[in-house]
């Protein structure tokens, strides 16, 4: 029967597809996780969208991201996820909508560290990918502008906010080795936009 393993780099680390047999946090290697995708349908709207995480290959972010103060990152931890062979026409049918608003399907190796070395654990998994040609692509932006942004946009999946704190928190928990410089470096700025509103109430 056919296997179907998918590499969940934003919300699916904190929100699983269905029917998972088994998972392995790893990491990708040459590619940045960046807040570079409006949220249309989840995490904002048409008129106000939010901002949600893409993957890119480090060699094209580099072409565009000036404004990018984490130039040297080039590793994304996530969990991979092998689903049931039963179900796997259904849970692609499920992925390709919930992952419809500008993403396409690559195929890359997820890589783990076992006795401090790197290998890899699992050879082309699936993994949803928010090419810079897609039209929800938006691209890098200041950290300020992108904090703003996330801190007051709302959608009917909720807070964009909360997509931040809860994605920061999963990758924390992946691994001791696990890290993401401007995931981090967001969770700050908009924890301190929270602040400064409750103090202001």
């Amino acid at each position: 029967m056919e296997t179907f393993t998918v590499f969940g780099y934003g919300s699916l680390i904190f929100k699983p597809p269905p029917h998972v047999i088994t998972q392995t946090p790893g990491f990708l290697k040459g590619y940045v996780r960046r807040f570079a995708q409006k949220s249309h349908d989840h995490r904002g709207t048409p008129e106000n969208p939010g901002r949600v995480v893409t993957l890119i290959h480090k060699e094209e972010w580099d072409l565009f991201s000036g404004s990018d103060p984490f130039p040297n990152d080039d590793t994304v931890w996530g969990i991979a996820y092998t689903i049931d062979p039963v179900y796997v026409a259904e849970v692609r049918d499920y992925l390709d909508y919930r992952e419809k608003d500008g993403y396409t399907m690559e195929t890359l190796d997820v890589y783990a560290i076992e006795n401090g070395q790197e290998k890899v654990a699992i050879h082309n998994a699936f993994c949803y990918v928010g090419r810079n040609d897609n039209p929800s692509f938006i691209g890098s932006e200041p950290l300020d502008l992108l904090s703003t942004t996330i801190w007051k946009s709302v959608g009917p999946s909720g807070p964009n906010k909360e997509y931040l704190y809860r994605l920061a928190d999963a990758v924390r928990g992946l691994s001791n080795d696990s890290y993401d410089s401007h995931l981090y470096a967001l969770e700050k700025r908009v924890k301190e936009l929270d602040g400064n509103n409750d103090n202001k109430g």
